[in-house]
């Protein structure tokens, strides 16, 4: 049977109940550790972790200001490159009008030329022509004082007479070829 002593031995020697005096020191113990962790360890803890906070949040702050520099960055940028697209279109309109005004002052230069070159040509036509009608008057002249001598039978060898047979057969010549011009025409 189950006697009291046997109980409170069975008690006594039980290992899940704890001893009295190490219930009252387990207390105190964890008392202790209480104070120390909520007196002395939370407010350093609090503390670092203040100072995380107000790290974190200030990197937060300068990445917040580096995007808003690289935003206002990238908008001059944008506007310096249209600035500089514009200008360059400007310069290239201003090339292209000025190579159209070379092309143009070029081109009446060649003309000038062309026409001051076209009239040296026909002056100096006109005064072979003439070169070439006053030895062709005088070979005629030649001919025709020969021929009218054999003709006529009288010798044509004055000067003066001949001068005026030439330039009365050449008169002659130059009116048949300005009525054969006129006939033609």
């Amino acid at each position: 049977m189950i006697t009291a002593t046997s109980v409170l031995a069975a008690e006594e020697n039980n290992p899940l109940l704890p001893h009295s005096y190490e219930l009252v020191v387990g207390i105190f113990s964890f008392l202790v550790v209480l104070i120390v962790v909520g007196k002395i360890l939370t407010p350093r803890i609090q503390q670092t972790l203040d100072e995380r906070s107000r790290t974190i949040q200030e990197g937060l702050d300068e990445a917040a200001k580096a995007k808003a520099d690289a935003a206002r960055m990238l908008e001059e940028y944008k506007a310096r490159e249209k600035k500089a697209a514009v200008e360059a279109s400007d310069a290239r309109r201003k090339a292209e009008e000025q190579a159209a005004a070379i092309v143009a002052e070029a081109k009446e230069r060649a003309q000038v030329e062309a026409g001051r070159i076209a009239e040296a040509a026909k002056a100096e036509i006109e005064a072979e022509r003439q070169q070439a009608l006053a030895a062709l008057r005088a070979e005629i002249g030649t001919l025709s004082v020969d021929l009218a001598g054999r003709v006529v039978g009288e010798s044509l060898e004055d000067s003066a007479r001949q001068s005026r047979v030439v330039d009365r057969f050449l008169e002659e010549l130059e009116d048949r070829a300005r009525t054969q011009e006129q006939i033609t025409s």
